[in-house]
């Protein structure tokens, strides 16, 4: 899309920044901290998922209305 950047810089950190926190909580004295961990990560790959159907679905309606156009 025209308005989105390419660099993904920030969401690299972002999401690094995130894995170490994870992974510092993941050793945390707490079991409900730990089992929360568990329960993030498969969260996150949940919306990550989630993030690439929306994301293709839309890349498919965006070809669909382009040939309607180009069609009229």
């Amino acid at each position: 899309m025209a308005w989105f950047n390419d660099d993904n810089t920030y969401n690299d950190i972002r999401e690094r920044s995130l894995k170490q926190w994870l992974k510092e909580m993941s050793e945390h004295d707490d079991i409900a901290v730990r089992g929360g961990v568990k329960l993030a990560n498969d969260y996150i790959e949940h919306l990550k998922k989630e993030n690439m159907s929306l994301n293709e679905e839309i890349e498919l309606r965006n070809k669909y209305l382009k040939k309607i156009k180009d069609n009229k």
